[in-house]
């Protein structure tokens, strides 16, 4: 089945190459040239992930993802500035699944785009994983805490889905990289640690009152587990 993209970016010449590029690839591609207008078309149905500039008019890619993540976990890959850390971190608390700098390659986005769409696809494979008050569903892509639902991106969600899977040993950090987000890590890539953060946050403590995700400095993380 053919998939669907949206390119959301007000660089009409830029949208327009890699529209062509993308579909010579198989890829069905919308396009917003507005923050407002990729608001409106990302929530319609039949979108199977997101390409989302940061500076658009009308809407910024920051407040159009913040409203997007009400009520849809869409897949969402930020384009941001080159060497603007703190757009990326933002876009990462804010629920993106991964961001590009531009200028970008397109071999490079489309290798992204891939990779976060290929996670949000496959995990359906594995069974219900149950972890103390965790009850983690890779078939729908959902987790009950304490029989209660906790929203998750994509990438968010194959992060601990790993984590999970391996739970009580350590996991490298290039092995979440590679299962989890698709990719090798690259230097001074914080994007791993944004997401364990934005994980800690929505999980909460343990019945122990302590995280439930641990840093092991020099090497990666590990679920805890009594």
């Amino acid at each position: 089945m053919q998939s669907t993209i949206l390119l959301a970016d007000d660089d009409t010449e830029l949208t327009g190459l890699l529209k062509e590029y993308f579909e010579s690839e198989g890829f069905s591609v919308r396009l917003a040239h507005d923050g407002a207008d990729a608001l409106e078309e990302a929530q319609k149905p039949g979108l199977d992930l997101v390409v989302l500039d940061v500076m658009m008019p009308k809407m910024n890619g920051m407040d159009v993802l913040k409203a997007l993540r009400r009520d849809s976990r869409v897949p969402v890959i930020m384009l941001t500035a080159k060497g603007d850390d703190m757009d990326r971190i933002l876009g990462l608390e804010l629920g993106a699944d991964d961001y590009v700098p531009k200028p970008c390659n397109p071999r490079e986005l489309l290798a992204r785009i891939r990779a976060v769409m290929r996670r949000a696809h496959t995990a359906g494979e594995h069974g219900i994983i149950s972890v103390e008050d965790l009850e983690l569903n890779p078939g729908n892509r959902t987790l009950l805490r304490a029989g209660e639902p906790v929203e998750l991106t994509s990438t968010e969600f194959s992060i601990l889905m790993t984590l999970l899977q391996n739970r009580g040993d350590v996991v490298s950090k290039r092995e979440l990289y590679v299962s989890a987000l698709g990719r090798e890590p690259v230097p001074h890539d914080r994007s791993l640690d944004m997401h364990v953060s934005n994980l800690r946050r929505k999980l909460g403590a343990d019945s122990r009152g302590e995280n439930r995700i641990e840093t092991i400095r020099g090497i990666g993380y590990q679920y805890r587990v009594a």
